[in-house]
């Protein structure tokens, strides 16, 4: 992959790509802009109700075609015991503040903001490019259309997904800045925080060992290590907040390094202080690596080639950067929120535009709970972020959709597309 292409996407100069690198020409090639249409895009029947599309309903019809619920929050998870001590630890967090009970409720809740969906996508790809007529019966899940491998691989991205939101819910208990909460409580939500996370990056490395290849343990394994430097790009506050870098006049960007091989490690040359470049960087890393990379790994199980397993990653890439483009608008089509993400691609865009609003991320520098959101949020909504970002969210939608067409056409790939429209439309 290469960030210069990536950037493409954001407004970026671009950089010429070696003619060997087809993932890098597949995912971020110069693609032309175009709307999203339910009346053009009648290749997955996308149009379905004459109602604005929903997106519960949308989840809620792809969950009926790949047979039942995918997360892995289901009835045998939740009676075992091991979740079941989770769930009574949990009850002594009740109001205290521990961002582990935010992230708890996040994952409970069935909306949009959420990120369980996601084991949902994994399924509806397998089911929309099929499998070999080599695979065995006893592998296949008839009534589904779908593998018994491939709905193990939903449960690992899952759980992968869901270890590393809840051991992002540590607080720094040696931080200079006081706690607004009883310090036995937080270091009790810690622990439950990094033993419950623990639980379940090993289960899901114990589901993944299970299915017996390698190259999928080797490729969701680079997803996990992707998850970690997300961690560690660009500054952050004392609690661990990310916070955007200093945006850098053009003249002295430098030339974005090429990500010629999902697996290896994306470099970081020419990202920090260009706006759009860190913040595809940040979001590849800490969302869309692990998205594409299943949805890729569930294409190799099926038997599929190397080109067909490429579109997969392709378009879980997408999929993750439009998903986020649009988590980023919602702090901006409401009322004004108490804070947001400041590594979003509305602030991204107004700090480019106006460097001289960092002054009030560098007042981060401790605690974000420091920042004028006030200011900055007047900024976005008096500046071009918003309409750049929206732009941003339709660029990369229509190329998700543009790697539909490689799927033939079937109810799994309708609701996929149903899924991306709902999305779409929630910001029109």
């Amino acid at each position: 992959m290469s960030l210069s292409r990536l950037y493409s996407v954001v407004r970026c100069d671009l950089v010429k790509v070696q003619s060997s690198s087809a993932l890098v020409s597949k995912l971020l090639v110069p693609y032309g802009t175009r709307e999203v249409s339910t009346a053009s895009t009648h290749r997955a029947s996308i149009a379905q109700h004459n109602s604005k599309p929903d997106w519960n309903r949308a989840v809620s019809e792809a969950e009926k075609i790949v047979g039942y619920p995918t997360s892995f929050l289901s009835l045998r998870w939740v009676l075992s015991d091991e979740i079941a001590n989770v769930a009574l630890h949990l009850r002594k967090l009740v109001g205290s503040n521990h961002p582990l009970l935010k992230t708890a409720k996040n994952l409970i809740y069935n909306g949009k903001n959420n990120m369980q969906a996601w084991g949902l996508i994994v399924l509806l790809v397998s089911k929309a490019a099929g499998h070999s007529p080599e695979i065995p019966d006893m592998e296949q899940d008839k009534a589904a259309g779908v593998l018994h491998s491939q709905r193990a691989l939903a449960e690992v991205t899952e759980m992968i997904r869901t270890s590393h939101l809840v051991h992002k819910g540590l607080v720094n208990m040696n931080s200079r800045q006081p706690i607004a909460a009883e310090p036995n409580d937080m270091m009790f939500g810690n622990k439950i925080a990094l033993l419950s996370g623990d639980y379940l990056l090993a289960n899901s490395c114990s589901e993944l060992a299970n299915l017996r290849n390698q190259e999928l343990v080797e490729l969701m394994s680079s997803a996990v290590r992707d998850l970690a430097e997300a961690e560690f790009l660009g500054e952050r506050d004392e609690q661990n907040n990310p916070l955007p870098s200093r945006p850098l006049p053009k003249e002295e960007r430098q030339v974005a390094s090429e990500w010629d091989c999902i697996l290896d490690p994306l470099p970081m040359v020419g990202v920090i202080g260009s706006a759009g470049r860190e913040w595809a960087a940040r979001h590849v890393l800490a969302a869309g690596a692990l998205l594409g990379k299943s949805c890729s790994a569930a294409l190799k199980l099926a038997g599929h080639n190397a080109q067909l397993q490429t579109q997969g990653y392709l378009f879980g890439c997408h999929l993750a950067l439009a998903w986020q483009a649009f988590l980023d608008l919602e702090a901006f089509t409401g009322p004004e929120p108490s804070s947001f993400s400041l590594v979003g691609a509305p602030l991204a865009f107004t700090l480019e535009a106006r460097p001289e609003l960092y002054d009030h991320i560098e007042a981060g520098r401790k605690s974000v709970h420091n920042v004028d959101y006030h200011a900055l949020y007047r900024a976005v909504l008096e500046g071009e972020g918003i309409e750049q970002t929206k732009q941003l969210q339709r660029e990369h939608i229509a190329r998700a959709v543009h790697v539909l067409d490689n799927f033939h056409n079937c109810d799994a790939r309708t609701a996929l597309a149903n899924i991306i429209v709902a999305m779409h439309h929630e910001h029109l």
